[in-house]
């Protein structure tokens, strides 16, 4: 999809598709998420053709987390993280933005809110920035996260998981999601990732892993697809 095609349509998402929030346990669910239904209204120009030319205004390039200079390597297992983003038709989205950031192999991320005693790794800053092709498609090198418990009376611990942002063609059409991968045991006990009561919404926020022999040596592979909306669409998490 061309970002300076207007969109024929936006289609809300069907029932089962959007978390059900607050999220108890996880308190930002209680201050980052409207308190009252949103307010629906027929989408205008702005909505369905803006903002264009993003790769312009938001530098991209950073999609190598794992190797951050010559000689430096960042700790934990090397993954490679890729898929298309597509559109509610499933045509690909060219020039999205999608963004990532993610914990380290220790589950810690590099943010001043994250004070939990778990090492840093001084070679992983955990963002990154990459530009969708002519197909849709997009690429991170990386480290698999670890997990991590919430800190809340209740413990329960968040699995090893992405955090995604798309900006895709139209405003309306962006993403914040969350991705997880297949067979952890921790999936299932996930408050954020069961908020979301379709179950097969829920198996399109796990990515696949492509079989070691087509990836070759030093790196896991996955691949996840993000769509933006429509019956497909990936599920949007806080």
């Amino acid at each position: 999809m061309d970002p300076q095609q207007l969109p024929d349509r936006i289609e809300a998402w069907p029932p089962g598709i959007e978390p059900a929030v607050p999220i108890p346990g996880y308190a930002n669910t209680y201050t980052h998420w409207p308190a009252q239904p949103l307010l629906r209204r027929p989408a205008g120009r702005t909505e369905r053709s803006g903002p264009l030319d993003l790769g312009r205004k938001l530098p991209c390039g950073d999609d190598n987390l794992a190797v951050p200079g010559p000689g430096r390597l960042a700790m934990g297992q090397l993954i490679h993280i890729g898929g298309r983003v597509l559109d509610e038709d499933g045509r690909p989205v060219r020039g999205a933005v999608v963004e990532l950031w993610q914990a380290n192999a220790a589950g810690r991320y590099r943010h001043a809110a994250d004070t939990r005693d778990a090492p840093l790794d001084p070679d992983f800053i955990g963002n990154g920035r990459a530009l969708t092709d002519a197909e849709g498609r997009y690429g991170f090198f990386t480290i698999k996260p670890g997990a991590y418990p919430v800190p809340v009376a209740e413990t329960w611990w968040r699995p090893p998981h992405l955090h995604f942002s798309v900006l895709g063609p139209a405003s309306a059409g962006r993403l914040v999601t969350q991705m997880y991968f297949p067979g952890d045991p921790l999936n299932a006990l996930d408050r954020i990732l069961m908020s979301v009561p379709d179950a097969a919404a829920r198996d399109r926020l796990v990515a696949r892993l492509i079989p070691p022999a087509e990836v070759g040596p030093g790196w896991l592979g996955f691949a996840h697809d993000l769509v933006l909306r429509g019956r497909s669409a990936t599920p949007a998490l806080p």
